[in-house]
């Protein structure tokens, strides 16, 4: 700060100066008193003139900034330095609306409604895409975007200058409805500050975005920013964290993805995401992402990029439609990108997660052209992405084949269950023929069992016992892990059909017959049902000879009620997969039974049955009670 000095200190004479400064003092004293009564008497003669009050614009956007501001936050931005160049005179005209409007922009993709306050996005509607009342859906959250802001606001790192360029009446180059291709532009300038905010469309979900900030001619980093999630929190997956089943609002599925420039691909959970960090690295895409729909910003200039993460919590009604329902804290995360010298030109990419859209939409490559990486890892399949993706592009041809109609993903659901379940047939016949296999030579297991029978488990000898026995399986040739294949085989396939009916935009609201949703679980619970009754079915007609009958009818229950509560509250569509696989199994396991090797697995499974009933003799033992 400039230093004050007390004039009247350095107007005295210095010691030893004489008696010089003692007259020169009366003279300034003098100098004053005349100037002083000037001033007063032209004060007191001067014709009063009404204060000019202040303009309502600037009372209404004052107004605002204070509101939009938590106290502490204001009282940290507001240190004189920042308040001193946020008021700071400037020879640039004002710009500024008189009132607030609006501006729709349209094509056969979106329905977008900018306001000129902030020049921000109030509504982004997918036109191809329905909300659970068959609304178009709306990715603008409304009781988020409230909160924390609105799609492509402003983000600085001054609060006061973040709230100023947020709630400001701009200057839009256009009102009422816009058809796309077309440029719509917002323009607003006060005390020194100017921000321009271009945004260009054409036929695509992708749009452009160009934004300028000038303070007293130097420009301000200010990063375009979708602060507040998406739309789509209505819906309900199941909760991933601890063993309780339940539901969590849709939002504890966000995640925020990026790709650097070295290839690298990062993806971290909403839990997870730091609130306003900031990430200096070249990146070619970030993106707010949830199981269906994502916002991607691709800046044009990756090299300067910077990524500042957002990350806040909304506490939201279990059912939207009820407000007075019970509240579950979701986690809303935003980003915000921009180039490090100012200006910032990006495109950004709002709509379905789609393979034929993503894989067409690439990022700024090294060419500075579009032809970086695409989208497409958008759709993250997780680590079964080698089995899930053709699982994918099958169901869709499969689809595709049967026509359009809604009813069709259920039906191709079921063909792709019927082909692989064919595939795999011989596979359980291998399984048949091992478990056969096993039972004839079970005597001789249990022979073997017997004479180590009285070992302590932790005996070295009893390694002897496994020898022996695995000599007699290679003997008789027997594979005692045949019985697991076809198991381990559909395992996969289980876990792909999870990851592609969680994360298929297409399967989202596809119907077949009851079931009005093919990625939420069944509203009437008839396929865990189904499955119950099946599996026990097929645990019941299937042989086990090397088991306890007890235990048998005991994993007869328990199986089925296990697995159909477990699928109970999982994708209709996957139950689907699975009710059918169950009945192939069943018919495949009635057929197996009337073969001459099922029936005679069927007699060896009666025959040690009742040789454990009878206690060995070949008859039943007599149990007489107490009289």
């Amino acid at each position: 700060m400039p230093e004050f000095r007390n004039p009247n200190l350095e107007s005295q004479g210095s010691p030893g100066s004489g008696g010089g400064g003692g007259g020169d003092l009366r003279s300034l004293m003098t100098f004053i008193f005349l100037a002083l009564a000037v001033v007063l008497a032209f004060q007191y003669f001067k014709p009063s003139q009404p204060a000019t009050p202040p303009q309502p614009q600037q009372q209404a956007q004052q107004q605002a900034q204070q509101s939009a501001q938590p106290a502490t936050e204001t009282q940290a931005a507001s240190s004189p330095a920042t308040v001193a160049a946020l008021q700071a005179p400037s020879a640039t005209p004002a710009i500024t609306a008189a009132a607030e409007t609006e501006t729709t922009v349209e094509n056969e993709m979106f329905k977008i409604v900018f306001t000129n306050r902030g020049a921000q996005v109030k509504h982004w509607i997918l036109k191809k895409d329905f909300d659970n009342a068959g609304q178009p859906l709306d990715l603008v959250q409304t009781q988020a975007a409230a909160r924390f802001g609105l799609p492509l606001s402003l983000f600085t790192y001054e609060p006061l200058l973040t709230a100023q360029l947020n709630q400001a009446l701009y200057q839009a180059s256009a009102t009422g409805l816009v058809l796309a291709p077309n440029t719509l532009t917002f323009h607003y300038a006060q005390n020194g500050v100017d921000v321009v905010k271009t945004f260009r469309f054409d036929s695509s979900y992708v749009i452009t975005v160009e934004a300028a900030v000038k303070r007293n001619g130097t420009p301000v980093r200010a990063l375009v920013a979708w602060p507040a999630g998406l739309g789509d929190m209505e819906e309900f997956v199941p909760a991933r964290a601890g063993t309780a089943i339940g539901y969590q609002v849709r939002t504890s599925a966000y995640s925020l993805f990026a790709w650097s420039m070295d290839g690298k691909q990062d993806s971290e959970k909403a839990s997870k995401v730091s609130g306003n960090a900031t990430l200096d690295q070249p990146y070619e895409y970030a993106a707010v992402s949830d199981l269906y729909f994502a916002a991607a910003f691709l800046p044009d200039t990756p090299s300067r990029t910077t990524l500042v993460t957002l990350h806040n919590t909304i506490d939201l009604p279990r059912d939207l439609s009820d407000p007075n329902s019970q509240k579950t804290p979701a986690d809303v995360i935003g980003l915000a990108v921009g180039d490090q010298d100012g200006y910032t030109r990006l495109r950004v990419f709002a709509g379905p997660k789609q393979l034929d859209v993503l894989k067409n939409i690439h990022a700024t490559g090294a060419s500075g052209k579009a032809d970086g990486p695409s989208l497409e890892p958008l759709i993250q399949f997780g680590w079964l992405t080698i089995i899930a993706k053709p699982l994918y592009l099958a169901l869709r041809f499969l689809r595709g084949l049967l026509g359009p109609g809604a009813y069709n993903w259920g039906w191709a659901i079921i063909i792709v269950t019927v082909i692989f379940n064919l595939v795999l047939l011989p596979t359980r016949f291998m399984m048949m023929k091992s478990s056969l296999k096993m039972m004839r030579i079970q005597p001789k297991v249990e022979a073997i069992k017997k004479r180590y029978s009285h070992l302590k488990m932790n005996d070295p000898k009893r390694t002897e016992m496994n020898t022996e026995m695995m000599e007699l399986y290679k003997t008789e040739g027997v594979n005692m892990y045949g019985g697991c294949l076809p198991l381990l085989l559909q395992m996969p396939l289980f876990f792909a059909y999870y990851r592609v009916l969680l994360n298929a935009v297409e399967l989202r609201q596809a119907h077949w017959f009851w079931l009005t949703d093919l990625s939420s679980p069944d509203p009437l619970h008839i396929l865990p049902i189904f499955i119950i009754v099946s599996m026990f079915l097929v645990q019941y007609l299937t042989p086990s000879p090397g088991m306890d009958p007890a235990q048998r009818r005991m994993m007869a229950f328990m199986m089925p009620v296990i697995m159909g509560f477990t699928l109970w509250h999982f994708a209709s569509g996957l139950a689907l997969y699975w009710i059918t696989g169950n009945i192939i199994n069943l018919a495949i396991q009635i057929g197996i039974n009337q073969s001459s090797m099922g029936k005679e697995m069927h007699a060896i499974a009666a025959r040690r049955a009742l040789k454990k009933t009878s206690g060995g003799t070949g008859s039943p033992r007599l149990i007489q009670g107490k009289r």
